[in-house]
């Protein structure tokens, strides 16, 4: 097993596409410190890890602050005796248009996507470094991050930061020889199981049947396991030569994504004021859209009419 010796943090791996993560790092051969903010969750999560062979133990503690990203770290250091993996996974959503959208609703999702992310990645680097490790930071993105998406004001700033911060910890982190990269996972979730588009899909996930192949290969969406090989992977001693990269992965599908790069230049003697502006704006033909498009559902795959 690739990962054996090795000890992982991941947060909030009680359940969904965490569970998943923490369960390949275990079947890989690392022990996995469990975060989750449910005991009787996070007890189950240990519990199916140790039964199938593995070694794990729970930190209970919401994510967020320097304590539990603290609290977390002593966590695999006592009972593993080192720490060589993060998996900053935790999240939670407040979904509604700005206008709606409260203060609290705003804080609450940075704190623990953005500030979670930041307390406990700064306290695993920490370790890494004074106990020069080579260790592994894997940072979960979304595709709201990327592109956008209706109602996630709060979490596409977090999930955008998220990634502004990878590019910045690869540069801070390369002489130490720590990794650290963003993953950006499209599988079926809580969230995604409320989406009509996607209904086959999950309800096939749900029967225990494979997604038909127009998830699966045309819109590279899958399971929460499909996401799982890549953390593990990135998590690996193959992977030492990748940082600072947002990977997709998603049914069939592993996506590259671009740093932002300035697609157009154009220049104007004296350069760009207001009137010059107003004669010729040069980017109009160069416009970039927001969100994500999505190609037609083939009829079969149509969710079924709402009952009246």
């Amino acid at each position: 097993m690739s990962l054996a010796g090795k000890v992982a943090i991941v947060t909030g791996s009680g359940r969904g596409l965490g569970l998943s993560y923490a369960q390949e790092l275990a079947r890989q051969g690392a022990a996995v410190a469990i975060n989750d903010v449910d005991a009787d969750v996070a007890a189950e999560a240990v519990a199916s890890i140790n039964a199938a062979g593995g070694k794990a133990v729970s930190v209970v503690a919401p994510v967020g602050s320097t304590e539990t990203a603290k609290a977390l770290v002593a966590s695999a250091v006592e009972n593993f005796g080192r720490l060589d993996i993060l998996v900053t996974n935790a999240g939670v959503l407040r979904d509604k248009s700005i206008l709606k959208m409260t203060d609290e609703d705003f804080d609450l999702v940075i704190n623990v996507h953005l500030r979670g992310t930041f307390t406990c990645v700064r306290e695993a680097y920490g370790y890494f470094k004074e106990n020069n490790i080579a260790g592994r930071i894997i940072t979960i993105g979304s595709p709201t991050g990327q592109r956008g998406n209706f109602g996630q004001t709060n979490y596409a700033a977090a999930k955008a930061g998220i990634v502004g911060m990878v590019r910045t910890w690869a540069m801070e982190m390369k002489r130490a020889g720590v990794t650290v990269n963003a993953v950006i996972p499209v599988a079926a979730t809580a969230m995604t199981k409320t989406v009509p588009f996607f209904a086959k899909a999950v309800e096939a996930d749900e029967r225990g049947e494979a997604m038909p192949d127009f998830f699966r290969k045309e819109l590279g969406f899958g399971t929460a396991d499909d996401v799982a090989g890549l953390i593990a992977f990135l998590a690996s001693e193959e992977a030492g030569n990748i940082t600072g990269q947002a990977i997709g992965a998603g049914g069939d599908r592993l996506q590259l994504w671009s740093h932002p790069e300035a697609i157009a230049s154009e220049f104007n003697d004296g350069g760009w004021d207001y009137a010059a502006l107003r004669e010729r704006f040069p980017f109009s033909d160069n416009l970039q859209s927001v969100g994500e498009t999505f190609p037609e559902l083939p009829a079969e795959l149509q969710p079924e009419p709402a009952a009246k």
